[in-house]
């Protein structure tokens, strides 16, 4: 066990004179956290930018009838070039020209036409209905005020005020929206998802990583010479897998209090939270392990990067796995990523207990058995054979 341990802290101490190492480690997760949460952690409002130049009084209330409704936000611009401008550039979502003489062409019967430009490839189905609600309101008040203008109930300006009180105190058509179940994302904090998600894809990245090492150890013969002493390939196998385990279960502990110290993250109960990071931990290892006795040198290993991370984004540590189909979601689950993602949501979310996420815990535990028995009988064979 002394001489597992010896292996395990030099493994260690090799790592922490790597300053890139130590950067992808400590730094990168809690700087991705950060940008993620200030990104997309908090309410999403989009904006609507809205060109009204020389249009007449019915425009401005129009505006601001749009800017008056909570789900979307008014960018006032100064014409039609710029707004196409900053629509391309993501400075707003979308927009709507009113064209100038809309005031006149409404009182006079004429046909008149608002522009609405959004993004290509995209929808703004939220904003664009939001928009033809209000004009279809105006729309009606501007219909009554002219067919009771026409037969004498007065100028075009006093009917459209009397169409608008009427329309305010006649009884209308309420929509009411219902959920049913809870919001997956209801109670969550600003920063708690991308602390999950960033704390599964490092500790799985991190690890691969580490299997340049252990390549290395294998092809420059230190392991055989390593039993040429009283070691035995046991011992020897034990201690780079031990020394694996440590710096995931040390990244994955970093990740938690850092984000929780920093961010304010609440991890829920400590005890699941804990099983959780350890499960995970043995999974990386054992892939760590697997790569490691498989691969024959370092470049082979360049190749576990764009594997790690596509793991990641298929098993919901870049996009939330609500967002995919049933189809995706089932074919995710291949990945121990998608367990992962998912034990630590339900504890953060709703604080389940281990008795609550004893399914992703045996989940991810089989992954590790598999992947550490494999390495463990192919690395003894490598440095014995």
């Amino acid at each position: 066990m002394n001489r597992a341990l010896s292996i395990a802290t030099v493994n260690a101490t090799r790592l922490a004179r790597d300053r890139v190492g130590l950067f992808f480690l400590f730094v990168l997760p809690i700087v991705l956290i950060l940008l993620l949460g200030v990104s997309f952690g908090g309410g999403f409002e989009p904006t609507l930018g809205v060109v009204s130049t020389g249009s007449g009084p019915l425009a401005s209330e129009l505006v601001d009838a749009l800017a008056y409704e909570d789900v979307i936000e008014i960018d006032r611009l100064d014409g039609a070039k710029q707004l196409i401008d900053a629509v391309e550039r993501g400075g707003v979502d979308a927009g709507i020209v009113v064209p100038a003489g809309y005031d006149r062409q409404l009182r006079s019967g004429e046909r008149t036409e608002i522009e609405f430009i959004e993004p290509a490839g995209t929808t703004t189905a939220a904003i664009r209905t939001t928009v033809e609600a209000i004009v279809v309101d105006q729309a009606a008040r501007v219909r009554a005020a002219r067919f009771a203008s026409e037969r004498g109930a007065g100028d075009f300006g006093e009917a459209i005020q009397t169409a608008g009180l009427v329309q305010d105190q006649s009884p209308g058509i309420e929509v009411v929206v219902m959920e049913e179940g809870e919001s997956t994302f209801e109670g969550l904090g600003q920063f708690d998802l991308g602390a999950a998600s960033q704390l599964v894809l490092f500790m799985f990245v991190n690890s691969l990583a580490a299997t340049v090492a252990l390549i290395q150890t294998r092809r420059l013969g230190v392991s055989r010479r390593m039993l040429s002493t009283p070691t035995s390939a046991r011992t020897i196998v034990a201690g780079e897998a031990l020394g694996r385990f440590v710096v995931a279960m040390g990244q994955g502990v970093f990740i938690i209090f850092a984000a929780s110290l920093l961010f304010g993250v609440d991890w829920g109960d400590p005890l699941a939270a804990s099983a959780l990071v350890m499960a995970f931990a043995l999974v990386s290892t054992g892939a760590a392990m697997f790569f490691g006795a498989v691969l024959s040198n370092e470049q082979q290993a360049g190749a576990l990067t764009p594997l790690s991370l596509g793991l990641a984004a298929l098993g919901g540590c870049m996009v939330p796995l609500e967002v995919f189909s049933p189809t995706m979601q089932t074919i995710a689950h291949i990945t121990p990523h998608a367990w992962a993602v998912e034990g630590f949501t339900e504890i953060i979310r709703t604080n389940a207990g281990l008795a609550e996420i004893a399914l992703q815990l045996v989940v991810l535990l089989g992954f590790a058995v598999i992947l550490l028995a494999i390495a463990s009988g192919r690395l003894r064979k490598s440095i014995t054979s």
